[in-house]
Formats: C-alpha cells, sequence, structure tokens
C-alpha cells in the first residue's frame, strides 16, 4: 500500500512572541491519502496558514516528524526544503502571485527553470499545462490583459507544470466573485478526479462543502475531521 502524501505526528509550531512562547499547532496528528480532495478551515488564528506553511515546506515544524510520501522532511536544509518544494509541491495563492512582465506561458514555465530542462521541452510542457485549464488560447497574453478567473487558471496551470504529488491552495477563490470561484473549485475537483492530491486553505463554507473531506482546526488543535 502506498504510503499517505502527507502524514503528520505529533506536528507542533512555536512562535516566539512578545517575550512569550505561542504554539500556532499543538501536536497535530493527520494523514492525507493519495488523490484526496481535502479543505484545511477554521477561525483566523486556528493554526490553517501554519498547517499550509509546514505541508509545503514553506516553514519548519517545532516538534513532531512530517513525512511526504514517506520520506521524512521534518530536518531538511534550506536548499533541500526548496529542492523538494519545486519538485513534488505545487503551489495556488488568493493573490495569483503571476510576473507581471511576463506572459501566461513564461509565467507557467518559471518552475522548470529551477531544474533547466530544455527549451522545447519546457514550452511543450507549458503549453499542455495550460491546455489543460483551458488556457492555450491565452498563453502570450499578459496577467493584465486576464481576469482574475484566468489568471488563477494560470496559476493552476503553473502548480501542475512540474507534475507534483500535492498541490496547495491557499483561499484560492478568495479574490475573485462567486461564479468565477466556483469554476475554479470546480478545476481542482477535476485534477483531483485525475488522482492528484489537492489541499486547500479556506474560510468559505461554500467551498469547504464542496471539498471530498474537511479538518477543521480550533486553537491550534484538530477540533474534527469528517467527510463530505
Amino acid at each position: 500500500m502506498d504510503a499517505p502524501v502527507i502524514r503528520f505526528a505529533g506536528v507542533s509550531r512555536t512562535y516566539p512572541m512578545e517575550g512569550e512562547l505561542v504554539e500556532a499547532l499543538r501536536g497535530i496528528d493527520l494523514e492525507i491519502e493519495q488523490g484526496e480532495l481535502m479543505a484545511i478551515m477554521g477561525p483566523s488564528g486556528s493554526g490553517k496558514s501554519t498547517m499550509m506553511h509546514i505541508a509545503g515546506l514553506l516553514d519548519t515544524l517545532s516538534r513532531g516528524r512530517y513525512e511526504l510520501e514517506g520520506e521524512d522532511v521534518s530536518s531538511l536544509s534550506k536548499n533541500q526544503r526548496a529542492d523538494i518544494r519545486n519538485r513534488r509541491i505545487g503551489f495556488i495563492f488568493q493573490s495569483f502571485n503571476l510576473l507581471a512582465r511576463c506572459s501566461a506561458l513564461e509565467n507557467v514555465e518559471l518552475p522548470m527553470l529551477y531544474h533547466r530542462p530544455g527549451v522545447a521541452e519546457r514550452r511543450e510542457r507549458a503549453m499542455a499545462a495550460l491546455e489543460a485549464v483551458g488556457m492555450a488560447d491565452r498563453a502570450q497574453h499578459l496577467p493584465r490583459q486576464l481576469s482574475g478567473g484566468q489568471q488563477q487558471r494560470v496559476a493552476v496551470a503553473r502548480a501542475l507544470v512540474n507534475r507534483p504529488a500535492l498541490i496547495l491552495a491557499d483561499e484560492p477563490t478568495g479574490n475573485l466573485d462567486t461564479r468565477t470561484g466556483r469554476e475554479i473549485i470546480r478545476l481542482l475537483s477535476s485534477l483531483h478526479q485525475q488522482g492528484i492530491t489537492v489541499v486547500l486553505v479556506t474560510h468559505d463554507p461554500e467551498v469547504g462543502r464542496a471539498m471530498r473531506r474537511r479538518i477543521f482546526l480550533r486553537d491550534g488543535l484538530l477540533e474534527r475531521d469528517e467527510a463530505a
């Protein structure tokens, strides 16, 4: 049986703040299997973003163990974390994070620059990713020439282009109107149906209801875990 994509065992994160230690996460135990479509939910300050940052190797844990596809990634160096992020994790952000002076195609190519495949391979894979999200006909457009929903589709293509084991989405509908947000959720659901693991942070109950699984955090603790 394949290892879970994510396994947290007793994961805690403590930050110093004004001379005190604040526990953002407190002993989280969690497994996320391959191909899941899951939401991390909870009020402001519950630990949602901290959990996302640790899962994405953007932050380090204070105690416990984190395994990504069966590999212990709890104590990697900064460069090792960066390498794994680039190869095995795709990110989607609320504010899209596209480079303003780069075309949609060039933005999607960016994650591949780290490992430097040939120009032809980069272009082919980037176009295939844009095609997968319905944006191939906008490949040469700059972000300012695209709607919010189109920019987020480009961001999804960028997350997909390195064929990651895991896609992490931080409030992916937060800057979109309701109709466009639903389109992005349908797109993420289609990725899940292709076997890609998608985990998103959201405060939106409607988005949460569209997920196959929801976990709720409160005060750094896992309050409940439920299937949709």
